[in-house]
């Protein structure tokens, strides 16, 4: 309540800024499905199987950390069609996970966890299972050779964008969505390189190349409209708290948030695309 001076006016920030994550969380989640759809399809056409994701062909192998992933996933879609089984499909089940029958006095949990490793999913079922971490990951340094520059970087088609320019973006958007999941604040500095990740991720996945406007792009618009609008309400009343408390601004200048661009100065516009993308962003920090 320092920033804002009383109970009220902390209530009514704090409601400004859910209204602001209600409406990020809605435009990362389409961001996100967005993504793993062109990654899925895109690797599924540069390996010829639809089976990539758990049996990538030779020579590509997955690095410890995305084949653990992995293996959760397939474990949690597992368990989510069991949880869908009747009472019945459930105990059929005893027949393929026990080939000699089941053991007496076999614990609850053993007996379930046997039963639902007998479940076949597909892709699509371990595709929702994987987190936004694991998909941002298929961005980094680690596959750069094998991944970005033999398939992925197909779906970003203009040349100018490098696998470490998309790293950092996606790596803005992760850091926001699992703020605004544990309900923490976004605002300045990184609400600003948020709305620039979203515009970025909109306007260049899935991009014919050809200067017409990406089809995410267009499914946006009405949400990023919304955001512009949200974020300069936020900031406008920011500073009106923070020119009533000039030791709060020193404290903000102190943390490093900076104030936030207008609408215009985050929203990429057509133009834009003749203007040079810096190349060889560095790569995020390890997250």
């Amino acid at each position: 309540m320092s920033m804002t001076g009383t109970t009220r006016a902390a209530i009514a920030l704090h409601q400004e800024m859910l209204r602001l994550a209600g409406t990020l969380m809605s435009v990362t989640a389409v961001v996100e499905i967005a993504l793993r759809n062109a990654v899925y399809n895109r690797l599924a056409e540069h390996f010829g199987s639809h089976a990539w994701l758990r049996r990538p062909p030779a020579p590509f192998v997955w690095k410890d950390e995305e084949r653990g992933k992995i293996e959760a996933a397939v474990r949690n879609a597992q368990r989510v069609a069991y949880a869908k089984l009747g009472q019945t499909e459930k105990r059929a089940l005893d027949s393929a996970a026990f080939r000699r029958g089941v053991p007496s006095n076999l614990r609850h949990e053993i007996r379930l966890d046997a039963r639902q490793k007998t479940i076949a999913v597909c892709s699509g079922q371990v595709i929702t299972q994987l987190t936004m971490y694991f998909w941002k990951r298929l961005f980094s340094r680690d596959y750069e050779q094998t991944l970005w520059k033999v398939a992925l970087k197909r779906i970003f088609p203009d040349r100018r964008i490098d696998r470490s320019t998309v790293a950092v973006q996606l790596e803005h958007l992760y850091q926001t969505r699992n703020r605004v999941a544990h309900h923490e604040p976004v605002y300045g500095r990184r609400l600003s390189d948020t709305l620039t990740a979203i515009d970025f991720l909109a306007s260049n996945l899935g991009a014919s190349g050809d200067g017409s406007c990406a089809p995410l792009h267009k499914l946006l618009v009405p949400e990023q409209s919304t955001l512009a609008t949200q974020a300069q309400a936020l900031q406008t009343r920011i500073d009106a708290l923070t020119d009533a408390d000039p030791a709060w601004t020193k404290r903000d200048h102190l943390h490093g948030r900076a104030p936030h661009p207008s609408s215009r100065d985050h929203r990429r516009s057509r133009a834009d695309a003749a203007h040079p993308i810096t190349p060889r962003s560095p790569d995020p920090p390890r997250s």
